[in-house]
């Protein structure tokens, strides 16, 4: 069954918030708007959106600590917007759990665009198996392992030497990639086109806050993971250009 196309819009200035409630509506969203980090919470907690768009300078509570809020309760894809625009802000807005980071003032077709394609993503969490895969399912004992590390791309779940890890979507998508590629380099342009569901053809534009994005979630996976950047044993840096498995 699709999931309902519920999102809740979380943004003080009322104009604004009117903007993303029409852009929102017009993609065959039910919309709910709150103008504050507390009430959007709320609204998160009661309808479970599959998207949300979160302000970062609002009064009370702000938006990185909502997010982290949201994210404690909800998997709901998050867009934050901001006319903060130094890389920093970025950066901290994923770490607090956004799936994108968007600055103000921001194009609707874009804003839209973003979303379908987030849209496109799993979405469930990583360490719980969905209860629709029969164990008799042949997709479910597809697993990717490397030293001790297993996934299961179909299931979404991650193990290291047996103990479940718990990712973010992004985490977890670039660990597959990962995987799959073995000791064939994946550039960091690569995985920030992967997180967007396209495929590199020669044209694409990816920024530099792209490819830091794609290094602050490295290092967030790396962390999980236990292991030091300068002495890895799932994942190496190849310097100036991405990322590849360890050798065995």
């Amino acid at each position: 069954m699709e999931e309902p196309r519920v999102a809740v819009v979380i943004e003080d200035e009322e104009d604004i918030r009117s903007l993303l409630s029409a852009v929102l509506a017009q993609a065959g969203f039910e919309v709910h708007g709150a103008g504050n980090g507390q009430d959007g919470l709320d609204l998160v907690v009661e309808h479970q959106p599959l998207v949300t768009t979160l302000d970062v300078n609002m009064p009370g509570m702000d938006g990185f600590e909502t997010a982290k809020r949201i994210r404690a309760v909800s998997t709901t894809y998050i867009v934050m917007l901001s006319a903060r625009t130094e890389e920093i802000d970025a950066l901290q807005g994923l770490e607090a759990g956004a799936d994108d980071y968007v600055a103000k003032p921001f194009r609707p077709r874009e804003l839209r665009a973003r979303i379908d394609a987030m849209l496109r993503r799993p979405r469930h969490n990583v360490t719980a198996a969905p209860a629709a895969v029969e164990a008799s399912d042949p997709a479910s004992d597809t697993w990717l392992e490397h030293q001790g590390l297993r996934l299961n791309p179909d299931m979404r779940i991650v193990t290291i030497d047996g103990d479940d890890l718990e990712l973010t979507r992004s985490e977890f998508d670039i660990l597959a990639d990962l995987l799959a590629a073995g000791r064939r380099v994946r550039g960091k342009s690569d995985l920030a086109l992967m997180l967007r569901g396209e495929q590199f053809t020669g044209s694409e534009f990816v920024s530099d806050s792209d490819a830091r994005a794609i290094e602050v979630h490295v290092a967030n996976l790396r962390r999980k993971l236990g292991e030091s950047p300068t002495n890895p044993r799932w994942i190496e840096t190849v310097r100036g250009v991405g990322y590849r498995l360890t050798a065995s």
